[in-house]
């Protein structure tokens, strides 16, 4: 079964929505629905569904800067609207598809066929990060292994620099200049790099302590073997100090 969540600012849309769910296919629950989507990113923050039909149109922010507040997005993001304009920026969004209201019923069966290819790969990627995970701590670690976008990228960590945030996407950049671009957020990264090597001292970067040069305290900012300069966030600045 499918656990789902609405978002959407009009009440009857969320029932409307609700009963073509349920009607429409034995396979959706939906287990919450939010008017509100200050409560909504409250939860899901703390909470994972399948999925979520997310409405584009809301007064208070619109459906991309819903998602721009989220901490956790490991589920599936159906976009919901009456208007076809925004079909292009849903799936840069990387929302798994779009529905128009009011949703027709083999639309619906394709969306449904997607979230289950989607949570399918979301499932194996979690199985091999935990597999990956257990290697490095059963072994010292010389290498950090990123299962990103279908496939796994092996990286000696002393040849890590510093990772630099791109929305929804980071940066990887390499002692011999090269930029590896991931489909994981920072703090995602953050997650999978060993503490002992990597800090993270902005909320756009974490970098490799072993490839400080200086640290210009008046300034605020770290400059990088590569010369890269890097700012130290204040609130880090104690963490990072007792770091070194």
């Amino acid at each position: 079964m499918i656990k789902a969540v609405i978002v959407d600012d009009e009440p009857k849309a969320i029932q409307s929505l609700s009963w073509e769910l349920t009607h429409f296919s034995n396979e959706i629950e939906v287990v919450n629905a939010f008017s509100n989507p200050e409560d909504a990113i409250e939860y899901l923050n703390y909470n994972t569904p399948d999925c979520l039909f997310l409405d584009i149109q809301m007064p208070t922010m619109d459906g991309f800067q819903f998602l721009s507040k989220l901490n956790n997005t490991n589920f599936a993001v159906v976009i919901t609207t009456a208007y076809n304009e925004f079909a292009i920026k849903a799936l840069k969004h990387e929302a798994i598809d779009y529905l128009l209201k009011p949703i027709d019923s083999d639309d619906l069966e394709d969306t449904i066929s997607k979230i289950k290819r989607y949570n399918a790969k979301i499932f194996n990627s979690a199985k091999i990060e935990e597999a990956l995970s257990n290697f490095n701590a059963k072994y010292e670690q010389k290498k950090i292994t990123i299962n990103t976008d279908g496939k796994l990228i092996f990286l000696n960590i002393d040849d890590v620099l510093f990772v630099e945030s791109d929305g929804n996407y980071s940066t990887i950049v390499t002692a011999d200049g090269q930029k590896i671009l991931i489909t994981k957020k920072l703090k995602e990264v953050n997650d999978i790099l060993p503490e002992h090597y990597f800090f993270r001292i902005h909320n756009s970067y974490i970098i490799n302590l072993n490839k400080i040069k200086e640290f210009i305290k008046n300034e605020g900012y770290v400059v990088m073997e590569s010369n890269h300069k890097i700012p130290v966030a204040r609130q880090r600045k104690s963490d990072f100090l007792e770091k070194l």
